[in-house]
Formats: structure tokens, sequence, C-alpha cells
């Protein structure tokens, strides 16, 4: 077994033990050392391995085209708010989800839970389906393949899911 079993959680614990005492005095950077080799230790048997980024150049292309997808809905949701009340069609919606990983699933949901207009409601407990509130809904199919389009397919991708 390796001396740092998280070596990077052992750099981090280090920095900020000593950013948070603002001190570089020889016993904080032993105290700081000591948490930095203690603390991984303590909970390297607690760690759930989650799957790798697999695609990260695909990773950093999803993460852009949320942010886009958050601004263009900023503005149709403003739009729908701005419009007559009764033009809006709130509903709920199930998503059928095709992931085995729960970090995609969890990635999937915090997704369109970003986006306005769509919040992730819940995922059922055979994690097959993601339930989502959406705040028009024209087109329940539509809706769905876009999601599955749109985010799901990267995220597996990404994940190897």
């Amino acid at each position: 077994m390796r001396f740092f079993p998280m070596p990077f959680h052992s750099i981090m614990l280090f920095v900020v033990w000593l950013l948070l005492n603002n001190s570089l005095s020889a016993g904080q950077m032993v105290l700081a050392a000591f948490f930095a080799i203690t603390i991984p230790w303590l909970v390297k048997d607690m760690r759930d391995e989650h799957p790798k980024i697999r695609r990260p150049w695909l990773a950093i292309r999803y993460v852009l085209m949320v942010m886009k997808d958050i601004v263009v809905a900023n503005v149709e949701v403003a739009l729908l708010i701005i419009g007559p009340i009764k033009k809006l069609q709130p509903g709920f919606v199930a998503v059928p989800i095709n992931m085995s990983s729960e970090l995609g699933i969890t990635v999937l949901a915090s997704t369109v839970s970003l986006t306005p207009g769509t919040v992730s409601a819940e995922v059922s407990k055979d994690k097959n389906w993601l339930y989502i509130h959406a705040l028009h809904l024209g087109d329940e199919g539509a809706l769905i393949k876009e999601i599955k389009s749109r985010y799901e397919a990267p995220i597996k991708e990404i994940f190897g899911c």
C-alpha cells in the first residue's frame, strides 16, 4: 500500500491548513503534515470509486454546452414569465435512464436542475427513471428526446457508463 493513499488530498489538506492558520511557522507546518498524512490514511477505506473521465475533451465541451444552455434557458424562462401566465403548461415527465453509474445519474440530474425551466424531482428507486418538473411542458416526447440526446448520451460517453 502506498504511503500517500490520496496524494492530491494530502497536498490540499497541507495547503488549506496553512492558509487557514495564516502561518508558515515550523509548528504549523508539522501539524499540517501530520493532518495531510493521517486523515487520508484514516478515510482511505471509505472512498467510493467513481468512474474516471474517459473523454476529458468531451467533458470540457459538455460543460461549455451546458453553460450555453443555461444562458439560453434563462432568456426563454424570462420570456415565459413576462408573457401571460395562462400560456404556461407546467408538468412532470419521466425520463428513462440508461446509465448504471450513480455519478452519471447525479451529473444528469444536476444538469437538468441547473438549466432554468426544469428541475430534477426524483430518481426512481431502481434508478431507471428520472422525474423532471418543467415550467412549460409543450411536448413531453421532445423534452425526453432532448435530455437523452443532449445530456445523457455525452455523459455516458464521458464516464463510459
